[in-house]
């Protein structure tokens, strides 16, 4: 019955009927549901039922892990931080301790129904915009250049979903993925033609157009008013303070500090619970001593009280103390967690996905599962994936063991982001998500063997160079990502100038 119906569909958009220039629409239809009706004529034949919108249809299916994820975490987050509950804030940062804890959280009294709920109706009404107006844009090129409407935005269109805050207003939504398709994808010709990656290229334009809705709190529930006026109940009743404070920071916004904050600064804080084993402990140990001497304070290092330690911390460097500006020990404080995985910034929360940040980019673990998909069917190149995770490691390696290694007092005096665990960086903000499903994307990375490695490793590279050196971004991966689209054709080019170079002088040999 289908078929019929599709075929008579097909008959009604047949050169000279009046409804001809809605062919590729129905075209499109038939050819989802069914395997393209393509014969050859001539050798060579071939057989095959997956083509390319198939192919995309794998994409989407590694991408439900991080589809799963983002409606249950992002629920959660706002289920929590939107309940005005300081008790309950508690409860869930108490629970992040373990699977048991957790699980037992998000179900007691079920509430993980509400959980689902708020998750659905974060990312739902965002995808399906996304869908419905990138659609209609690709379908009106493909009607006016009558032809077919093509595959690739059944991609585009979930990824650009996955990379936005869950409080973006959805006419910008709208304005982004229209903006981006035409834009990034359709002014070079459409699907096959885009030189940079369409969902970075509609995130890309709403960062720089609307940079306020992109970045700040923008992370949690639907509604930025109502979850600020919860955090500011929640910390009016628990009488907190700056440093124990409940806030909707993200981690990756927690590493963006002043390049003022030193690595000695975060080791001071951390070694209250650390005790020696910080790595400039030796050089704290020594200022310590002065200021002890010198304020006689009576107090014992990695025992200090709060009020002591930040005294320690801020106080000038001819009276002992580590010379802190007082309006950055917060920051410090706070990049102490993050450095040292205390508290609910341990790796395990990282990994798991338990974090604030973009709906579909905060589990590394769906992430990896899909990586899995992709390069088990062959859909994504691993060899993309290994370069763009070996360039980032090993710069973030680079930086962390020069921190260490260089500079007086064995690097205790370079800035703490330097320093930063080199496998954290994995761990932080869209790094895995981009690896894994923004970086691969065929049209727009090389095509030559050689090639990928070379693109994938220039994008980790670029990725930590911005994180760890620009202090006006903390995230480099759509940038890292978009200027490697960029240099891709020249890697292709020169990379099969090497390898036929290479093939001549071995025929001569």
């Amino acid at each position: 019955m289908l078929r019929r119906l599709l075929d008579y569909q097909l008959s009604l958009t047949e050169k000279g009927k009046p409804l001809h220039r809605l062919r590729p629409l129905v075209d499109a239809t038939d050819t989802f549901l069914y395997e393209a009706p393509l014969n050859t004529q001539r050798a060579p034949h071939i057989r095959d039922a997956i083509d390319v919108k198939r192919w995309m249809l794998i994409v989407v299916f590694a991408l439900l892990p991080c589809i799963l994820v983002a409606i249950w975490n992002t629920g959660l987050q706002s289920f929590v931080y939107s309940s005005g509950d300081y008790k309950l804030m508690n409860e869930y940062l108490a629970s992040a301790n373990s699977f048991s804890t957790y699980f037992d959280f998000a179900f007691k009294d079920n509430r993980y129904l509400t959980i689902l709920k708020n998750g659905l109706a974060a990312l739902l009404p965002i995808v399906l915009i996304s869908y419905v107006v990138g659609g209609l844009c690709e379908t009106l090129f493909a009607i006016v250049r009558k032809h077919e409407i093509t595959e690739g935005f059944l991609v585009t269109g979930i990824l650009y979903a996955l990379i936005l805050p869950p409080t973006i207003p959805y006419w910008m939504v709208a304005v982004g993925v229209a903006a981006g398709v035409i834009l990034g994808k359709e002014v070079f010709g459409g699907s096959g033609m885009n030189i940079v990656n369409p969902a970075l290229a509609c995130r890309a334009f709403l960062f720089f157009t609307f940079p306020g809705k992109m970045s700040g709190d923008v992370w949690v529930g639907t509604n930025p008013t109502t979850v600020r006026e919860s955090l500011l109940k929640m910390n009016q009743d628990a009488q907190t303070t700056a440093l124990d404070g409940y806030s909707q920071a993200t981690r990756l916004a927690r590493f963006n500090i002043s390049p003022e904050i030193k690595r000695i600064h975060v080791d001071a804080i951390a070694s209250n619970d650390l005790g020696s084993s910080v790595g400039t402990y030796p050089t704290i140990e020594q200022h310590f001593t002065q200021w002890n001497g010198a304020g006689q304070h009576q107090a014992t290092l990695t025992q200090l009280e709060p009020s002591q330690l930040q005294n320690f911390v801020t106080s000038p460097l001819a009276e002992g103390g580590l010379g802190l500006s007082p309006g950055n020990y917060d920051d410090a404080y706070h990049f102490s967690s993050l450095n040292y995985g205390l508290g609910h910034d341990s790796d395990w929360n990282w990994f798991f996905g338990d974090k604030l940040g973009c709906m579909g980019e905060t589990s590394v673990l769906a992430c990896l599962i899909g990586a899995f998909i992709l390069i088990w069917t062959g859909v994504g190149s691993w060899r993309t994936m290994c370069g763009m995770a070996l360039g980032a490691y090993f710069t973030a390696l680079f930086f962390e063991l020069g921190s260490h290694f260089f500079g007086t007092q064995g690097g205790a005096w370079n800035p703490a982001t330097l320093g930063f665990p080199a496998y954290k960086h994995l761990l932080l903000g869209g790094l895995a998500f981009g690896i894994v499903f923004m970086a691969t994307d065929p049209v727009s990375s090389p095509s030559m063997k050689l090639g990928r490695w070379i693109y994938g490793a220039l994008a980790g590279i670029v990725t930590i160079v911005i994180r760890a050196i620009n202090p006006a971004y903390p995230e480099g991966v759509m940038l890292a990502i978009l200027m490697a689209n960029v240099f891709a054709p020249l890697i292709d080019y020169y990379v099969a100038y090497f390898t036929r170079k290479r093939s001549m002088k071995r025929v001569r040999t």
